[in-house]
């Protein structure tokens, strides 16, 4: 990421972007677009190279279409760039017949010379899962996301078999197929702008620069002041209303809400807990709400040998309570998590006897391990507020609390920014207060990504746990179609859990976003933000 951030930033003002050094005058804006404020800053514009914020969650879907998204209501696939779609009786051939006509966008650094082609999409997933694709290595060769579901192990190849036909052969029947590839993770790049940069020896500028199908085309960034994105006039379902959104990210926290309530920024996304009492005072703001996919857990490190008892790491999760987290640090708004699937998902299952409060268990059971002259821990808590967890900080004290009160010393490490990848390799971190928000509604996207052994050997399973039934389950689950076996089989998975601890979840976050009342046409979702594309102004 920190490559690609000093890319950009040699990048601007010398050939791609400009206004490098103007600050936004936030009323031009809303003249004619608005003003988005976030809680976070980018690393990169490209969603495949990282597992979530801001870029994942709010630019990409502006930049970028794909080839399916998911419905908000039913969490199932429905056309997009392609409208139609067959799979063989084998589930292991997926044929896609594209759009014709889609236009990418003309920016300062590209213009295209055709359209929309099924070339275009065996580029974009073949940087992915080939090796040997020019683009693979660009930006470090990770793609976290896919890497957590073994998505390059799943597709075996990806071919055009003309400009409106893509088929997708995979290794293995997967349920999970489809909507994995609706998410803001799976863009749809220029395979034209990708021959440009490589032949001119650019290849970073791919990230930093990027070109997609979506309603808004990248005009400027400055870092850790503005993105601003001005309207795709081919946009293949009609030009947008607005002509341009700038997403203001030079404050976070009650910075941003201060902006809010001064008119200098028309939308404030996921707003904390204790935030939306003052905006509901505000009459001329509107608070959007929807239950998330998401879910505040701590990562345990099984690999530590007090942690590597199952005693211990059910004794940590009893002495957690989570009606004092729900009550001080999501004032009412947030759900307790009895599993890391929310309660929205039809694989979620409720054990009040394994995730509840109870310290007097929890310290039998240290006692039982040998613990009971005490223990002394090491959790690392980053800083920046999440829909999953408003408050970082303050879930942590309160856990830090708990802890001590069943003999456990915990000592918090905080950080503003705390990245997965990086936080993998620190040996000296027992716990991890992290979390996950969904990109599809399919249990999978929750367990694989999180606790399987091929996400501990890619470094992203943070609990460093590799069970082997567990893993066993979860390929089953995707190969059977019958919904009340693959039900049965998430439950079994679940029990796993509940018996071997290697994650304890907290809570589910409410999704919040507040807009000023002379802007009308956001669209809800459980997972990521929607196109701003039916986006209007009233007033």
């Amino acid at each position: 990421m920190k490559a690609l951030l000093n890319i950009s930033l040699g990048l601007c003002g010398l050939i791609f972007l400009t206004g490098c050094e103007d600050k936004v005058d936030h009323s031009k804006v809303r003249q004619d677009g608005f003003v988005y404020c976030d809680q976070g800053r980018p690393g990169t514009f490209n969603p495949q190279l990282v597992d979530g914020g801001i870029t994942v969650e709010s630019i990409a879907p502006q930049l970028f279409d794909t080839l399916l998204t998911l419905n908000p209501g039913t969490h199932q696939p429905v056309q997009n760039l392609a409208k139609h779609w067959s799979v063989n009786e084998e589930g292991t051939e997926y044929t896609f017949i594209l759009r014709d006509g889609v236009q990418f966008q003309t920016t300062k650094w590209f213009t295209p010379t055709r359209p929309f082609i099924a070339e275009d999409v065996v580029f974009s997933f073949n940087r992915i899962i080939d090796s040997g694709n020019p683009f693979h290595e660009v930006g470090g060769s990770v793609y976290p996301w896919f890497a957590g579901i073994d998505f390059a192990n799943l597709v075996e190849k990806v071919e055009a078999l003309d400009d409106h036909t893509v088929r997708f052969t995979l290794t293995r029947p997967d349920n999970s197929f489809l909507s994995n590839i609706s998410t803001a993770h799976a863009p749809i790049y220029s395979a034209e702008y990708a021959a440009q940069l490589l032949f001119s020896d650019h290849k970073l500028a791919i990230d930093t620069h990027p070109v997609g199908t979506g309603p808004f085309y990248l005009d400027e960034y400055q870092v850790a002041d503005l993105v601003r994105l001005k309207r795709h006039e081919n946009y293949w379902r009609g030009p947008v209303e607005m002509s341009q959104v700038v997403f203001d990210i030079s404050h976070r926290g009650a910075g941003a809400l201060a902006k809010l309530l001064r008119n200098e920024c028309d939308v404030l996304n996921s707003p904390i807990s204790s935030q939306i009492p003052v905006i509901l005072e505000e009459d001329s703001i509107v608070l959007q709400a929807k239950p998330a996919m998401n879910v505040a857990f701590v990562a345990i490190n099984t690999q530590h040998k007090a942690l590597s008892d199952p005693r211990v790491r059910k004794a940590l999760n009893l002495a957690i309570n989570r009606d004092n987290i729900l009550e001080a640090v999501y004032f009412g708004t947030g759900e307790k998590a009895y599993s890391l699937l929310p309660p929205s998902s039809w694989a979620h299952q409720k054990d009040q006897t394994q995730v509840r409060y109870d310290r007097n268990y929890a310290r039998a059971l240290l006692r039982d391990a040998g613990y009971q002259q005490g223990l002394e821990l090491t959790m690392a808590v980053p800083l920046e507020p999440r829909v999953y967890n408003p408050s970082p900080r303050k879930t942590a004290e309160l856990i830090q609390a708990n802890l001590a009160d069943i003999g456990v010393k915990l000592n918090l490490l905080t950080d503003d920014r705390v990245d997965r990848q990086e936080l993998a390799n620190i040996e000296s971190v027992d716990l991890l207060l992290t979390g996950w928000v969904g990109n599809t509604g399919d249990p999978d996207n929750y367990l694989r990504p999180l606790l399987s052994c091929t996400s501990k050997r890619e470094g992203l399973n943070l609990s460093m746990w590799c069970n082997d039934d567990f893993d066993f389950i979860l390929d089953l689950a995707l190969e059977v179609s019958e919904p009340r076996y693959r039900l049965n089989l998430y439950r079994q998975a679940q029990n796993i859990l509940n018996e071997e601890v290697p994650v304890i979840p907290i809570a589910h976050g409410q999704k919040y976003q507040a807009h000023n009342d002379s802007l009308t046409g956001f669209r809800t979702s459980p997972f990521n933000a929607q196109p701003f594309d039916q986006v209007v102004r009233l007033k």
